[in-house]
């Protein structure tokens, strides 16, 4: 039987965190709430969650420092939720880590779809033996590992699933919303910069020198594509 998958609330609004909570609940997963940024830490390190969704506007330490120090130990998919209209806080939200987005007033069933979109991205598994090698870059994506050189490199979720998704069909051009699409299953809205995002974490992460694009490579103009050989 498989377990419950657990997820960290962390929410300083009682009434938004009750909502969140319940529907999560509602929609079979196990929930714990936080309110504040220093307790939700101290309940990543020892209830460690399959899964964080999180307010950015937390009294004291925000959720963007939270964020910033969830991943210096941690891949676990993150949401984030918040009621800053200024897009440079999402921005700063993914490029720290972030997984997702969305932004108050939202509806609690699109927040339960994308949690149910990133767990399927954690989740999913392809074939035995599915083995990707480009130059020192290995991609292993039944196990969801990638080394360099035989070096591990921690990607999330979303990293992972759009490095899969160009190294697959390399030198293909893929535009922006194309690769929404490979993290939501549909672009629930054209927020494309997100993807911009994604990619420059992806490139510090993989890329052999700091500014270069051995592997992927900006289509100016139009998106993203994967060098190949």
């Amino acid at each position: 039987m498989t377990a419950m998958k657990s997820i960290l609330v962390v929410e300083d609004e009682p009434e938004i965190a009750r909502v969140i909570r319940d529907y999560l609940q509602a929609a079979g997963f196990t929930v714990s709430v936080a309110t504040d940024g220093e307790s939700a830490l101290q309940s990543a390190r020892t209830s460690r969650p399959d899964l964080v969704v999180l307010d950015l506007g937390l009294p004291g330490r925000d959720g963007l420092d939270v964020t910033r120090e969830l991943r210096r130990t941690s891949d676990v998919p993150i949401v984030v939720v918040t009621a800053r209209g200024d897009e440079a806080d999402r921005i700063v939200g993914l490029e720290l880590g972030a997984d997702d987005y969305v932004v108050k007033p939202f509806s609690p069933k699109e927040l339960v779809a994308r949690v149910r979109a990133l767990f399927r991205r954690v989740d999913g598994r392809d074939e035995p033996g599915d083995l990707i090698r480009v130059a020192d870059l290995e991609i292993d994506v039944p196990r969801m590992r990638v080394t360099i050189d035989d070096r591990p490199v921690e990607l999330t979720a979303s990293e992972f699933q759009l490095l899969l998704a160009m190294a697959r069909e390399p030198g293909r051009v893929f535009t922006r919303g194309q690769l929404l699409d490979v993290l939501h299953g549909v672009a629930f809205e054209s927020y494309e910069r997100a993807i911009d995002a994604h990619v420059k974490n992806l490139r510090r992460k993989i890329e052999p020198e700091p500014g270069t694009t051995r592997y992927v490579q900006t289509v100016y103009g139009v998106g993203y594509r994967f060098a190949g050989a």
